[in-house]
């Protein structure tokens, strides 16, 4: 698995294809978070832009290889490895960017009456439950499960509005938990949410590794 890690890494990185959805997320932190804002405000913002971005990059990962090269990695390493190392590949790749993101908005934000510590957990909790929550929108949006462009492309931004505005979404419900912090003497940590995005995440990967045994 760690050679196909790095394998997918390498194609990424060449394509320039993340440079469009990671230069998008960072204007949209750059316009809509401000130095001196009340810090757990901010990161709610920040935050939501990676739900789509992850999508992105793990559509970006699972289609980035030629169909001869995918054939030759798929006969070598198994289809389902495969799969997974392009979905692990492309999720892990936004973790970096929202961690990184979430304590740069926590730096630069208004702590006054929250503790920095636990601002910064909360930052890069809800950074990590937005980032499962794309990488499933991403693993079910695109190949094999959707294998027309047009399709694919619609479902995922339908798909990544769903999870930001439905009841009970996990992004929904921490976003909400970070606003309504911004008023209370304590910082809850949003574990629960952490734990159903997870869930969500690992179901949805289970689900598109395994169709690609009957569809390419």
């Amino acid at each position: 698995m760690t050679a196909l890690l790095r394998y997918q890494t390498a194609l990424l990185l060449r394509s320039q294809r993340w440079l469009a959805p990671f230069l998008l997320y960072a204007a949209y932190v750059g316009v809509g978070v401000r130095p001196g804002e009340p810090v757990l405000g901010a990161l709610g913002y920040a935050v939501t832009g990676l739900v789509p971005v992850t999508a992105w990059a793990v559509r970006i990962c699972l289609n980035q290889e030629p169909p001869a090269a995918r054939t030759v990695i798929a006969a070598a390493a198994g289809r389902a490895r495969a799969h997974l190392a392009a979905i692990l590949t492309g999720t892990a790749a936004v973790l970096l960017v929202g961690a990184g993101t979430a304590l740069g908005v926590t730096a630069v934000g208004d702590r006054r009456g929250v503790d920095a510590l636990a601002a910064g957990a909360e930052g890069l909790l809800a950074a990590a439950v937005c980032v499962l929550t794309g990488a499933a929108v991403g693993a079910l949006t695109t190949r094999p499960l959707i294998p027309s462009r047009g399709w694919s492309l619609a479902t995922l931004v339908l798909g990544s509005l769903l999870a930001l505005v439905t009841a009970g979404s996990p992004v929904r419900t921490t976003v909400t938990a970070l606003v309504t912090d911004a008023h209370a003497p304590a910082v809850a940590l949003p574990w629960l949410a952490l734990a159903v995005a997870l869930v969500l995440a690992t179901a949805a990967t289970a689900l598109a590794c395994r169709a690609t045994a009957w569809r390419t």
